[in-house]
């Protein structure tokens, strides 16, 4: 069976020099865009940094989400490309350690964090939850807990490639049932630690699926973007219509997903019609931020709905390349949209956001050179790759 494999892809190959050099220079870049930012306005960089650490980590636990699906559903088609995601999942680590300069200015950034919140008795009622003690804590453990998936997901499917051993399979698909609960209440508290708590008055009891549904979006479509890209540098060479046309279903779904979700939030909200509750959303229709709430609804739901529709936008690559792009953008924008807010009363965006997106884009590129470097493209011990290579609808 390996031999088979190795004739059609190499097992291990660097990226493109170019492409790495490239992403050694964003990084560079967006480091010290993102040093001076700090040295000019501090608060509004912990808030564009915010951004950035809710994109990063939509996108690296978004791809961990995929690999446990994957062994937990028994999918065949997606293990040629599951590599893919096992690298982007590598970035958990790294999200933690980019989150680390946010704890130097929580005060700036989170009014429970603040002097004056031991006058507040709504924020003094929520004071067992929302105080710097537990909330590291729960950063650790979360974070913690994750890194460790990652690295037994991983460590599993690595050494099935020396020994092809099925039982590395039996292992990951009982390590995925138990990491689904686990997921669900880690990205919740991710969520509510570091978004909804930005306005500690305000609450609601969708935000963990919210988010959720933007890192659905954010994993398939970083994945579908790599996959796609290495398809046209022929390191996925044997990958048919059929795998792309699935990439493209998946990302479909989760843009109908995201709107749902949204569209529920505002729909409980509004109906509730609750002053504790429309003063977040009436926030967001004010002062120039309503048409950034028109722009997202556009940008995230309505375009990717209809490029997406068509049977056959979901296999053609270069339309899901491009899509996958437009999603990612559109996924900062809805954490743009969740986050600023509280730092500003009116839209403001400019080279301090833009250096934290290059510093990220920067990460993946280099993460992802030095894990293709080191390990197989290909899972070529899995018992399901020949299928898998072989899938079609």
């Amino acid at each position: 069976m390996n031999d088979q494999i190795e004739s059609i892809v190499p097992e291990r190959k660097p990226m493109n020099a170019k492409v790495v050099a490239s992403g050694w220079c964003l990084l560079l870049l967006g480091f010290v865009l993102s040093f001076f930012a700090y040295a000019a306005e501090p608060k509004h960089a912990a808030f564009a940094h915010l951004v950035g650490f809710l994109f990063l980590t939509s996108i690296a636990i978004g791809a961990l989400f995929y690999v446990a699906l994957e062994y937990l559903s028994g999918a065949v088609w997606s293990v040629p490309m599951r590599r893919v995601n096992e690298f982007l999942a590598a970035l958990i680590p790294f999200a933690a350690l980019f989150a680390l300069p946010l704890f130097f200015h929580l005060s700036e950034i989170f009014p429970w964090a603040q002097q004056h919140a031991a006058s507040d008795a709504l924020l003094q009622s929520k004071r067992p939850y929302l105080n710097l003690t537990f909330f590291i804590i729960r950063f650790v453990f979360v974070f913690f807990v994750l890194t460790t998936f990652y690295l037994l997901f991983t460590r599993n499917s690595q050494r099935q490639d020396i020994d092809e051993n099925p039982k590395h399979t039996w292992w990951n698909i009982r390590l995925s049932a138990v990491f689904m609960p686990i997921f669900a209440v880690g990205l919740t508290l991710i969520a509510i630690d570091w978004a909804m708590s930005l306005e500690a008055h305000w609450y609601s009891t969708i935000y963990g699926i919210y988010y959720f549904s933007g890192i659905a979006l954010a994993g398939v479509s970083t994945a579908t973007y790599v996959i796609v890209k290495f398809h046209d540098h022929k390191y996925f060479s044997t990958l048919r219509p059929d795998h792309f046309y699935s990439l493209g279903t998946l990302m479909f779904v989760f843009v109908n997903f995201w709107a749902y979700i949204a569209f529920s939030q505002f729909l409980l909200i509004w109906y509730a019609n609750l002053p504790e509750e429309t003063i977040w959303f009436l926030a967001r229709w004010n002062d120039g931020w309503q048409y950034v709430s028109i722009l997202l609804i556009i940008v995230h739901f309505a375009v990717p709905y209809f490029v997406l529709l068509p049977q056959d936008a979901k296999m053609d690559p270069r339309r899901l390349k491009f899509m996958a792009l437009w999603i990612l953008a559109a996924q900062y924008l809805d954490l743009y949209w969740l986050v600023m807010p509280s730092y500003s009363t009116t839209p403001v965006f400019g080279w301090m956001e833009i250096g934290f997106v290059l510093f990220i884009i920067g990460l993946i590129i280099v993460l992802m050179n030095w894990k293709m470097k080191r390990i197989n493209l290909l899972p070529i011990g899995d018992p399901k790759l020949q299928r898998g290579l072989q899938f079609h609808l």
